[in-house]
């Protein structure tokens, strides 16, 4: 039961995005933060509230998170097409810390 639950949640948390998603989510990430920051600036600056800039941007920052962090299937639309594995053997002769494993 356990084991059947850290599976699941394994699966949920792993995700997998390809290397174009992870450009998409760079530019994203680059993007929003900007609009957010200079947006809260301006407010901050035009209202004289400090506070209400930091909060802008903790919003922002948190929307920006919540966008980009998930593996959202968006950015997996070009999976990577791995080479099979053709006649591989194990390594032999491995010595770790004087030690021969085999």
């Amino acid at each position: 039961m356990a084991e059947q639950l850290l599976e699941q949640a394994r699966d949920i948390f792993e995700g997998q995005i390809d290397f174009e998603g992870q450009k998409l989510v760079e530019l994203l990430v680059n993007i929003s933060l900007s609009l957010v920051g200079a947006i809260a600036f301006l407010v901050g600056y035009f209202l004289q509230d400090i506070k209400l800039a930091v909060y802008i941007g903790l919003a922002g920052t948190a929307a920006t998170f919540l966008l980009t962090v998930p593996p959202w299937p968006i950015y997996n639309k070009n999976p990577v097409k791995w080479l099979p594995v053709a006649g591989a053997a194990p390594p032999t002769n491995i010595v770790i810390d004087e030690k021969m494993l085999r």
